[in-house]
């Protein structure tokens, strides 16, 4: 069986892939198993090494990783470079970072005793990575658990096999291994069967909460831990003090980023009252004013949606938020000519319980909602099952971090777009999931926190207790 990538842009077939077999995979999991057992016990400065060629890797070969991401998903192409020094970002990180996180952490406990913490490696871990940020989600996986000692075998979204493989030959490039990062080319039906392979340990999987509910069901009944990194309907709160230009030029980049297309994208924007009709005004037109394209071309601000089902359903979302009272300012329907494309979109006056305002709208859809004030615009944010990013804009600081605390997020951003970053920790709560990735945090997840009780002195056996 072969998997085939399309041009999202064109309809074009990029290129065409061999499926795994199931020979294959087996041969696969024994031979990350295998390579396991030697690379847990290589030193971790032999690791951060090989992570720091991997960036070279990635930075050498920008161009080439920047394209095929283009073409397998079409993200505008400099947003795409920009990934690629993103993930050659967090493998700096963790190669200078990673001995220091996973040191061994001595604790004060019994005075006749040396107590430390020591943190392992698990094992062989399965990630179910999407389509969206073909490379970065995936770097921020592998290079923290490669650095930990971990081996990683890697099931991508179908649509983009190429940059599976190539992420593949980014880390034999860099000299890992064999089977130290493997990619399976296999069918969403077969997850549950690696899953409850004995010598997977652990998985991840980025996606939406329906996958991860279905990720931690398997994974729970094997008693396998777990991180889910699962959807997103993140509110962006303008408050009457906003600073107002810096706000609707980030409102439309956080919402048209990588084409409207991230579980981080501002979607729901909530604005007191006072400067609702300024703001929805200026950032209809600037939305207006952006330009839908070839994502080739460096002029292109906003390119086609990764497959035309996902398009054809956030259509749907929209048409039936509109015919429910939803009032439509801007876009909404697919436009008349090849390729995948959904203009820039802005919906207001939304109604309750309508896609627009319950389900998260996985492309370049803005629903902006009116409130009378600070209150109402924190009810208003948090009147979501998910809870993945929030951000607020005002000119009070103290006003924005009081908001920011009470957002029922993972992140919460004053005065900026919600983002991932290396140095800080990066998740969700609610159905937005569980676990965190990136900083110290995402190198612990999937190690075994090993407490080592040293006894100094044996003593009385009397005065020993279990």
């Amino acid at each position: 069986m072969s998997i085939e990538s399309t041009n999202p842009a064109t309809g074009d077939v990029v290129d065409s892939f061999e499926a795994t077999s199931d020979e294959e995979r087996e041969a696969r999991l024994e031979r990350a198993t295998e390579t396991f057992a030697e690379w847990s016990e290589t030193p971790i400065e032999t690791r951060q090494r090989l992570l720091a060629r991997a960036a070279d890797v990635l930075r050498k070969n920008t161009d080439e990783y920047a394209e095929l991401m283009t073409e397998e998903m079409g993200k505008p192409i400099g947003q795409a470079r920009d990934e690629v020094a993103k993930c050659a970002w967090v493998c700096d990180y963790y190669a200078q970072n990673a001995a220091q996180h996973l040191q061994d952490e001595v604790i004060a406990g019994d005075e006749s005793a040396r107590t430390v913490v020591a943190y392992q490696p698990l094992g062989p871990v399965l990630a179910i990575m999407p389509w969206n940020f073909p490379f970065w989600q995936v770097f921020r996986f592998a290079a923290p658990n490669l650095a930990a000692g971990n081996v990683g075998l890697l099931k991508h979204a179908s649509n983009v096999p190429g940059c599976a493989r190539a992420i593949e030959d980014v880390f034999d490039q860099a000299g890992f291994p064999d089977g130290a990062f493997t990619s399976l080319l296999i069918d969403s039906s077969e997850i549950d069967a690696v899953i409850e392979d004995d010598r997977i340990r652990a998985v991840t999987i980025t996606g939406s909460d329906a996958a991860g509910r279905a990720v931690a069901e398997t994974a729970g009944s094997q008693l396998k831990k777990s991180v889910l990194e699962l959807g997103g309907s993140d509110p962006f709160v303008v408050l009457e003090d906003a600073p107002m230009d810096e706000a609707v030029e980030t409102a439309v980049q956080a919402r048209l980023i990588n084409n409207g297309q991230s579980c981080i994208a501002a979607k729901r924007f909530v604005v007191v009252d006072d400067v609702y009709d300024e703001f929805v005004d200026r950032f209809i037109d600037e939305m207006a004013a952006q330009t839908v394209g070839d994502p080739m071309d460096e002029a292109t601000d906003l390119g086609p949606q990764a497959r035309p089902d996902l398009m054809e359903e956030l259509h749907e979302q929209v048409a039936e938020t509109v015919e429910q009272g939803g009032e439509l300012e801007l876009g909404g329907e697919p436009m008349d000519r090849d390729g995948a494309y959904y203009p820039p979109t802005v919906i207001t006056d939304v109604p309750e319980n309508t896609p627009a305002d319950r389900e998260e709208l996985f492309g370049p859809v803005a629903s902006v909602f009116r409130v009378p004030d600070e209150d109402a615009a924190i009810e208003k944010a948090n009147d979501t099952r998910f809870g993945l990013g929030a951000s607020v804009w005002t000119e009070d600081l103290e006003r924005g971090e009081r908001v920011a605390r009470q957002f029922e997020s993972g992140l919460a951003f004053v005065n900026e777009l919600v983002k991932s970053d290396p140095r800080l920790p990066f998740g969700g709560v609610k159905d937005s999931g569980y676990g965190r990735e990136l900083a110290e945090h995402g190198i612990t997840e999937f190690v075994n926190t090993k407490t080592i009780w040293i006894q100094q002195d044996a003593g009385d056996e009397a005065d020993r207790v279990e």
